[in-house]
């Protein structure tokens, strides 16, 4: 375990250095094609100058030249697709590693977590949870208990005796005489006198008011 996990840095360096070597040739072969790529129109912009002159036996040797650097930047050409595709497989290679080192440390951290989590720790750590609460559960019973003189009260009596004093506030309420509201002001045309009502009408109403208050209240 110790020699892969010192190993790892080795084995990242050797491919980052790689990399590196790669990207170095690359540019190196590309700045070749560049310069093959210049040559071989010198050679074109040659023949067209030696055919106007009427020098066909040196616009042919130009134009064999340009053939040669034309196959040489073919060559190139190759050369780069191939390690275009080296360094492709290379990352890819390279990331995998990676992937599977990240999965291998975390199933080592999850085993490790499981070795040290056991079942039975958790059962008893859950009784302990559930006899803590119980006990809290009893203590703010034993708090709610009334204590003293408080525990002597009969909560039956109390209500009975409650319920008596809405009775008797209801019938108080019953028998007291039934306010009128004043009378509305009535306009009177001038020249007459309001007629005031019969005192006989006002005795019959406030009787019948009070045998209504009588019935109610059996």
């Amino acid at each position: 375990m110790f020699a892969r996990i010192l190993g790892k840095p080795k084995q990242e360096t050797n491919a980052l250095a790689t990399l590196d070597k790669l990207n170095e040739t690359l540019e190196m072969l590309e700045k070749k094609e560049s310069v093959l790529q210049k040559k071989a129109s010198a050679e074109v912009e040659k023949a067209k100058a030696y055919t106007k002159a009427k020098n066909k036996r040196a616009a042919i040797q130009c134009l064999k030249r340009k053939k040669l650097y034309e196959e040489q930047i073919g060559q190139l050409a190759n050369f780069q697709l191939r390690i275009h595709d080296q360094m492709i497989m290379l990352e890819g290679a390279k990331a995998t590693t990676e992937t599977v080192d990240a999965l291998r440390s975390g199933a080592a951290a999850m085993k490790a977590m499981q070795k040290a989590t056991n079942i039975d720790d958790v059962d008893k750590t859950m009784d302990e949870i559930n006899e803590q609460t119980e006990n809290m559960k009893q203590i703010q019973e034993a708090l709610a208990t009334p204590i003293g003189a408080a525990a002597d009260f009969d909560e039956d009596e109390l209500e009975a005796e409650l319920e008596e004093l809405e009775g008797a506030e209801l019938e108080e309420q019953l028998l007291q005489p039934a306010t009128t509201a004043p009378a509305a002001p009535v306009k009177v045309p001038a020249g007459r006198v309001p007629t005031r009502p019969a005192p006989q009408k006002r005795m019959e109403e406030e009787e019948e008011l009070a045998a209504l208050q009588a019935e109610m209240a059996l």
